[in-house]
């Protein structure tokens, strides 16, 4: 009895997080707006990209996973690269609360970084792009799938999302680098 409740409440779970996400975006889809959290738990902001130029917006599973500690570095060291190609700003997001992503970033860049790492503690911006997906046998939980968007104001231009989720394959600094060309 305990493992068919168990499994009808995994079922349920895996059902809730497909329908906390809408259609997945494509290019020439409108991001949408979203509170977030950057430097505060009690502080959230918006986050919106009308007007803003050129962005990348880099999604990421967890703060402080493996796979994860090892793919963002590369836009830290590569930032003033991406400022060159006329990227405005480069976003981490994460299913994070704020505290996490800070100290992820206090780790990754103790001399600091442009580099934005955003919080995305309710995964409403996540789900609202249609990144999110059911990792809770690794997190516990709905988690942001690996994913980097390349938006020009508030319209995704291009959208890499791996499919394999632990592995940086075309999510990686150098290869969004080479697209912008």
């Amino acid at each position: 009895m305990t493992s068919l409740i168990s499994s009808s409440a995994e079922a349920a779970h895996a059902l809730a997080v497909s329908l906390l996400s809408k259609a997945q975006v494509q290019p020439g889809s409108k991001i949408p707006e979203h509170s977030v959290k950057e430097s505060a738990p009690d502080a959230p902001v918006p986050l919106k990209f009308a007007g803003a130029g050129k962005n990348i917006i880099v999604g990421v599973p967890g703060a402080f996973s493996g796979t994860c500690t090892a793919q963002i570095p590369g836009y830290i060291q590569n930032y003033e690269k991406f400022k060159a190609k006329g990227v405005n700003e480069v976003y981490v997001v994460a299913v994070n609360d704020a505290f996490a992503m800070k100290a992820w970033k206090d780790q990754l860049a103790p001399q600091g970084t442009g580099v934005r790492f955003i919080a995305d503690d309710k995964g409403n911006f996540t789900s609202g792009v249609g990144l999110m997906f059911d990792a809770t046998p690794v997190f516990g939980g709905p988690r942001s799938k690996r994913y980097v968007i390349i938006a020009d104001n508030d319209k995704v231009e291009s959208v890499f999302i791996e499919e394999d989720p632990t592995k940086v394959t075309i999510t990686g600094a150098e290869t969004v680098l080479a697209h912008l060309s």
